[in-house]
């Protein structure tokens, strides 16, 4: 498999990201910057990582969805390529309007840094195979604008054709307001593009990728994308 990641100014969570890939797939990813405007031949999967692109200027992600290789990457996509974004990278994709819905401040109008769990809501896409359906996992967040929001229709949709990825929710898997730190409608931590290859989420499974992290609960993610492109 194939990565790039590409780096905005700002940007703080590529080498956390490189890490994460480079321990499921073997390989290093390449790094991309936000001037380039063709991504590097080959390419599998694209992943924006998280950060303060811009100094979350204006909104967060709003400048990093108008960079030159934010159009090399919307090409990719309509490609059909996959592409990956977290917290930031979530954020700069719904800006650039490859994902619906925005992410507003959280609730509590304050920045959160500490760990969540989350349920999968949707099993057997290239993002999650490697997990079967309502299993729980930790992640590390570290936000300030992670509040999920989509209008009724789009969030209809978005329960409607399976499309949500992921949820907050309690250690033993219940969907609660407790477990929603951020106030994000309908617990909603991570979607999917109807054609399941695009994911932007919140929290970072990039942190839990190896013991000598804590734990290894978001690996599944990455192995999932290894496995996708390992049977194509």
């Amino acid at each position: 498999m194939k990565a790039a990641i590409v780096v905005f100014p700002g940007t703080n969570r590529e080498r956390d990201m490189a890490i994460a890939l480079e321990r499921a797939t073997g390989r290093k990813p390449a790094l991309l910057f936000h001037r380039e405007t063709e991504l590097p031949a080959g390419t599998d999967l694209v992943v924006l990582p998280g950060g303060f692109s811009y100094g979350d200027y204006l909104r967060c992600g709003a400048m990093a969805a108008q960079s030159p290789v934010m159009q090399a990457v919307k090409r990719f996509a309509a490609g059909g390529g996959h592409v990956l974004g977290v917290c930031n990278g979530f954020q700069i994709l719904c800006e650039a309007g490859l994902l619906p819905g925005a992410l507003l401040r959280n609730a509590a109008l304050r920045f959160l840094s500490m760990d969540c769990h989350m349920r999968v809501e949707r099993a057997g896409t290239p993002f999650t195979a490697h997990w079967q359906q309502g299993a729980v996992f930790r992640a590390p967040m570290a936000h300030g604008d992670g509040n999920f929001f989509a209008d009724d229709e789009t969030l209809a949709r978005l329960n409607g054709e399976g499309l949500v990825a992921f949820r907050y929710c309690t250690p033993a898997g219940e969907v609660t307001p407790a477990a929603n730190r951020n106030g994000a409608r309908d617990n909603i931590a991570g979607i999917l593009s109807p054609n399941l290859r695009l994911c932007g989420l919140m929290p970072h499974p990039e942190d839990l990728v190896d013991p000598l992290m804590g734990g290894e609960d978001g690996l599944p993610l990455f192995t999932s994308l290894l496995d996708q492109f390992a049977s194509a």
